[in-house]
């Protein structure tokens, strides 16, 4: 049996895909260790996880892209972040693996300083990636605006015009700081970006198809495993047991973004709708908020209790939240502020499982035909649901961690 080494960012939504792949190489009788937000020790110990936290230093840095103006603007903030913890978390993962021994090391994709130091390592290992893939491909449009995909030869040549457009100033945002933080640990730099995600060894896609635009050239090490949905046991909030209307689930992000407007919107789109509104500030104050009696405002709630019972989810577009609704055959609508989450509201349209409204047209009589219209799209979830499971979820990363396991370790036994 091997050892593996789980390191994870400072998100729960991060976290939480992992948890069920954990739970499965544990199943087979591996050895887990994990670090991990200090938060989320206990319980993943209660697991039977040998879990510590991460350096405290990293969870002290926060984002701050909700400030920028513009979109190019946002993504340099979170590209400041990501290496100002990438100090951090190269040395934390580098002591980990001296403290563990692992055979197998996994960490997450938003961990630059890690991601360095597992490659250094040479040991096998992987990564995972639970939100939009941001790889280029003949088959998809440029990542980013949230373009729909092309149709016929008309959006084929609007995809070529606007590629270099679109990934230039990414490139030039991205790749010079991957490359110092690399270049910190020892390692040669990338060429291009998407050499980023193309070099790790295997690369666990927590999402599927029809969620997933198809594509031909997916890159050999990228496994679509599905969203490995997975919450903290937990019971149904006091008195939403007796709540007979619909229940619509409104979040906002975990790592604060300045979402909370949703929040408020959504209390006045449909307070006087037959339905009871849920929402969950996680990086918010419930406290700040005056809810109609038809609704509540919670603060960072497991949602699977409350989505086992909800006709639709409104979300800012994070794709934890909005993939654990489409899991469930839930319809979402999806108001994006940002990030990744035009990609996320883009698919969620497209794929026939909800509604997408830009979160500068954002009014209470907009978000409540939104949420209207995504609630007849229920089909297009239970799709998406299909999708999902047929991926094979936690089996099939777990599979494919120990195919990578047992291949370099053959390989290392014949050389």
């Amino acid at each position: 049996m091997a050892r593996a080494l789980a390191y994870t960012s400072p998100a729960r939504g991060h976290l939480y895909p992992l948890t069920p792949i954990l739970d499965e190489l544990s199943r087979r009788g591996h050895k887990v260790a994990l670090r991990t937000l200090a938060s989320e020790v206990e319980m993943m110990r209660a697991r039977g996880i040998d879990a510590a936290p991460i350096e405290p230093a990293i969870e002290a840095i926060e984002h701050d892209d909700y400030e920028a103006r513009t979109p190019l603007g946002g993504l340099k903030r979170v590209v400041r972040v990501l290496c100002r913890r990438a100090e951090h978390d190269a040395r934390d993962l580098e002591r980990a693996i001296d403290e563990e021994r692992p055979d197998v090391v996994l960490v997450d994709i938003m961990t630059w300083g890690a991601l360095a130091i597992a490659e250094r390592w040479g040991g096998p290992w992987a990564a995972w990636c639970p939100y939009p893939l941001p790889l280029p491909s003949r088959d998809a449009p440029p990542f980013g605006p949230g373009l729909p995909p092309a149709r016929g030869w008309i959006g084929r040549l609007r995809d070529a015009a606007l590629r270099p457009l679109v990934f230039s100033p990414v490139v030039r945002t991205m790749l010079p700081p991957v490359n110092e933080v690399r270049e910190r640990v020892g390692l040669p730099p990338h060429q291009e970006i998407a050499e980023m995600f193309s070099s790790i060894p295997l690369l666990l896609y927590m999402t599927a198809e029809p969620f997933e635009y198809p594509r031909s050239d997916w890159p050999e090490n990228v496994r679509l495993v599905g969203p490995c949905d997975w919450d903290p046991p937990a019971e149904l909030p006091a008195g939403l047991e007796e709540v007979a209307e619909p229940i619509v689930l409104v979040t906002t992000s975990s790592e604060f973004q300045d979402d909370g407007r949703l929040v408020r919107c959504a209390l006045e789109a449909l307070a006087d709708e037959e339905i009871h509104v849920v929402a969950t500030l996680p990086s918010g104050d419930p406290a700040s908020f005056d809810a109609p009696a038809s609704s509540r405002v919670l603060p960072f709630v497991p949602h699977a209790p409350i989505l086992d019972r909800a006709a639709c989810a409104v979300t800012h577009g994070g794709m934890g939240t909005t993939q654990k609704a489409l899991a469930r055959g839930v319809p979402v609508c999806v108001v994006p502020f940002g990030r990744d989450q035009l990609e996320v509201a883009r698919r969620v349209e497209v794929a026939g499982a909800g509604t997408r409204l830009p979160a500068r047209r954002l009014t209470p009589k907009r978000l409540r035909a939104a949420v209207r219209e995504a609630m007849r799209r229920d089909a297009g979830a239970r799709r998406v649901a299909e999708g999902y499971r047929a991926a094979g979820g936690a089996n099939a990363a777990a599979n494919a961690i120990e195919e990578l396991v047992g291949s370099r370790l053959t390989a290392a036994t014949r050389a």
